[in-house]
């Protein structure tokens, strides 16, 4: 079965595994979506840890020298291959130059960042000029809304989301049809419209252009924070004409902790917005070490640069687009759709909730259900106490996170998740639900004497 074809993830596995003769549970139907998967070749570009490395993990249940099951690429992505020999080559430039590396080389230090700003500008659907790599995620923001946020006496309000960080208060999904209708209400009093691409808690993908539409037919200037939705959703930032926006590269773009942060202004802006804050970074290139303190600002998000590359922080990014330069950000949607649809589909038939018997764990989907509203994310909630199933998946050997209250984020990352990773996580999840419901029930009888 092609999952290019417009058919339902649900309904393609049960026709897939009614071909195979087999139920869609089946292992059998895991082991042939690999087989039969075009992007399985890039899972080799990355390093994914044994089940033995580990910290959390009890041996005494899994054996260690097996791949763990690395459902955390929302949080943080795994090491491309490459990255060490990107970092031993700098190194060793350094050693041998010194100072001359700053412009010889594959990656010269004073240009480092513009070596490869091409190809993440593909993946965020913008030009060239249109894309900066610097700084933090929390800089780039607070440098973009100091620029872009000009309240007058008639304009003077943000839109954002009422707790964009709702983690302490257990917010599900938001409904695009009530995002319009604040717009339309009170568009014409905001300044500025600010969501994230990808709700960080829920996994919900916001419609970027729809929004963007609605907002600057009101007026506003309308930016996204796209941490949670570069690498994991299809942008198109100038086509869908945003204004600006941002994100983080050390998630589903697996650059490292900490990595080089990218920032994006439409080029309609590029005369006319300048930055707040100016670092000499921002000076034309031609004339930057003329040091005649003449300050030249280049244009459009250029200017906004501050200071020099950190080159080990472009070598990892670097490493990490030359993986995504392989495929298009349509093929990994494909199969992230199917992946991610496939979790959904063994979720729903082993834990869902049973009416007729209600000592039965189960797991609730927070996230939408409808393919155009999430990316590869699922955020799980569950009958029993989260603490409990978390430890247990992490004494098996898997990695995701828990977020308070009741959450569990698990993330099948197209670029080196496999069907078989989602098989296997659906297996240890009964494990870890039949040792935490055991858990309670003992916590219950000594609590009773």
């Amino acid at each position: 079965m092609d999952p290019s074809s417009p058919v339902l993830p649900a309904t393609l596995l049960e026709q897939t595994a009614l071909c195979l003769g087999c139920s869609p549970t089946d292992r059998k139907l895991a082991v042939h979506l690999d087989e039969e998967d075009e992007l399985k070749h890039l899972r080799e570009c990355f390093c994914i840890p044994k089940v033995k490395d580990l910290p959390p993990t009890d041996l005494s249940l899994v054996n260690g020298e097996e791949s763990c099951v690395y459902f955390a690429g929302n949080s943080l992505g795994l090491q491309p291959r490459k990255v060490k020999t990107y970092l031993d080559e700098e190194l060793d430039k350094w050693a041998r130059t010194g100072v001359h590396g700053h412009f010889k080389g594959r990656r010269p230090w004073a240009l480092a960042d513009e070596c490869i700003v091409d190809l993440m500008a593909q993946l965020v659907g913008a030009q060239r000029q249109e894309v900066a790599l610097m700084n933090g995620l929390t800089v780039n923001l607070h440098l973009q809304m100091l620029s872009f946020f000009k309240p007058t006496p008639r304009r003077y309000k943000i839109l954002l989301e009422a707790r964009a960080f709702p983690s302490d208060h257990g917010e599900e999904t938001l409904r695009t049809e009530d995002i319009l209708a604040v717009i339309e209400k009170e568009g014409d009093s905001i300044a500025v419209i600010l969501f994230s691409g990808v709700q960080y808690y829920t996994g919900q993908l916001f419609d970027i252009p729809r929004i963007t539409k609605a907002g600057q037919k009101k007026g506003c200037l309308v930016g996204f924070d796209l941490a949670h939705a570069v690498g994991n959703a299809e942008l198109h930032l100038h086509d869908w004409g945003v204004d600006f926006a941002c994100w983080c590269s050390y998630k589903y773009l697996n650059s490292g902790a900490g990595g080089l942060a990218g920032a994006y202004i439409h080029e309609k802006h590029s005369k006319t917005v300048k930055p707040a804050l100016i670092g000499w970074w921002g000076h034309d290139f031609k004339t930057r070490f003329l040091m005649e303190n003449k300050l030249q600002l280049s244009e459009g998000i250029n200017g906004f640069r501050l200071s020099n590359p950190p080159i080990l922080l472009v070598c990892a990014l670097h490493a990490s687009l030359e993986v995504f330069s392989q495929t298009t950000m349509k093929a990994l949607r494909r199969k992230s759709i199917l992946l991610t649809g496939y979790l959904e589909y063994l979720i729903r038939h082993y834990y869902s909730e049973d009416k007729t018997n209600p000592e039965k764990p189960f797991v609730k989907i927070i996230t939408p259900s409808q393919i155009e509203e999430r990316g590869c994310q699922l955020t799980l909630s569950f009958s029993l106490p989260i603490k409990s199933v978390f430890k247990e998946l992490e004494k098996r050997g898997v990695a995701c996170d828990m977020r308070e209250p009741n959450a569990l984020r698990v993330a099948p990352v197209p670029l080196y998740n496999s069907f078989h990773d989602v098989h296997r996580f659906i297996e240890i999840l009964g494990s870890a639900i039949t040792s935490s419901k055991q858990t309670a029930n003992n916590t219950a009888l000594s609590g009773s004497y």
